[in-house]
């Protein structure tokens, strides 16, 4: 077989400034989703060799539905239930996976998506394998899901809506309008799908996220990433107990793949631990939140960040990826941001608020900014 189509199209990225390539954590972390800092963290760690001195096998050995269901993930799926305030949950091997289950499950055929058009890429593929029919609101539009769901009944269609979105965008930073959502889900009787990702950990009491207030309504279901503020791996789908059965028997993402690790199992567990505890770690980030309004957003124009997340947009690929390189020289890692992951004409510098930078860091990380790009 030959190589020559896959080294064109490569070459072809490589011309339009778009090839990808595998990079080392170097210099001051401005690009990682360890928000909280806690993948590093020794109480999660203990928990994690405590579990291994006991016997707790590295290995599930299998799908769950054979031999890999160990007790730690049942363990798991309880508290997390309970943790987020839901009749049930699953333990997922990442947030990718959990998309692929929920999108490609759960919504049947005759119903409609009504997604969010810059929710995650897991999302999108997730919605191509379901047998419903999908449609795209614009971002963050309430009225915009409406309509659509308004044309969708106008045209005989008679199936259960599901409106999905992310709490938090991970590329914008800004905020689903979720109460206004809920009152259009109720209104119409549609499902609610909530990708948690960067909003667990880092937002609502506990850090339950910022569906917290959403909590245990029969048409919610939440997907909570285990992977970025929380410092560990694998994700939780939780919402009625009906739906999370469903899942178990018809989600191929799950059924045909191997379980995470027991050991993550105690991981997360303990993180759902440190979390709960850690409105410290949730002060500190907000002022670090602070502190770049005043030396990256002011200075460039920007409106103040809402989140841990900064976009600073620079238009053109070839723009931001030179100023990517010209900050990592200088020290900081940041990464730039192209198409397909934003849209045409926004790539941007993604700058990641974390606890494993220091306020010191941040206005460094301004000064820089304002001799490379301003």
């Amino acid at each position: 077989m030959t190589a020559e189509p896959f080294r064109s199209q490569l070459a072809a990225l490589e011309q339009r400034g778009r090839l990808r390539h595998l990079s080392p954590r170097t210099g001051r972390d401005f690009a990682s989703n360890d928000y909280l800092g806690l993948s590093g963290d020794p109480i999660i760690a203990q928990a994690v060799a405590d579990a291994l001195a006991r016997g707790v096998p590295l290995g599930s050995g299998g799908s769950r539905l054979l031999r890999g269901n160990a007790p730690e993930h049942e363990g798991l799926e309880a508290k997390a239930a309970d943790f987020f305030r839901t009749q049930a949950s699953l333990f997922v091997a990442n947030g990718y996976a959990g998309n692929l289950a929920l999108f490609a499950t759960l919504p049947q055929r005759g119903d409609l998506i009504v997604a969010d058009e810059l929710i995650h890429a897991s999302a999108h593929d997730g919605i191509r394998m379901s047998k419903a029919t999908a449609v795209f609101a614009r971002h963050n539009d309430v009225q915009s899901v409406a309509d659509l769901i308004a044309a969708f009944r106008a045209e005989g269609g008679k199936g259960r809506i599901w409106i999905a979105v992310e709490t938090l965008y991970s590329m914008d930073g800004d905020m689903a309008p979720l109460a206004d959502l809920a009152k259009v889900a109720a209104k119409n009787e549609a499902m609610l799908l909530l990708d948690e990702a960067h909003g667990t950990g880092v937002f609502g009491p506990g850090g339950r996220g910022l569906s917290s207030g959403l909590d245990g309504r029969h048409n919610v279901i939440t997907l909570h990433t285990c992977g970025k503020a929380m410092g560990a791996e694998g994700a939780l789908i939780c919402g009625p107990r009906i739906h999370i059965d469903y899942l178990v028997n018809r989600a191929r993402s799950f059924i045909f793949s191997t379980a995470p690790s027991p050991l993550m199992a105690v991981a997360v567990s303990a993180a759902l631990d440190r979390i709960e505890q850690a409105s410290d770690l949730r002060d500190r980030l907000k002022i670090l939140r602070e502190d770049a309004a005043e030396a990256i957003c002011a200075p460039l124009g920007l409106p103040a960040p809402r989140s841990q997340i900064v976009p600073v947009i620079l238009g053109e690929d070839s723009r931001a990826m030179a100023a990517a390189a010209a900050l990592q020289e200088a020290g900081f890692d940041v990464r730039g941001i192209r198409p397909p992951t934003v849209p045409p004409g926004t790539s941007r510098l993604r700058i990641s608020l974390t606890l494993n930078a220091s306020r010191a860091d941040v206005a460094a990380l301004g000064q820089e900014l304002r001799r490379i790009v301003a």
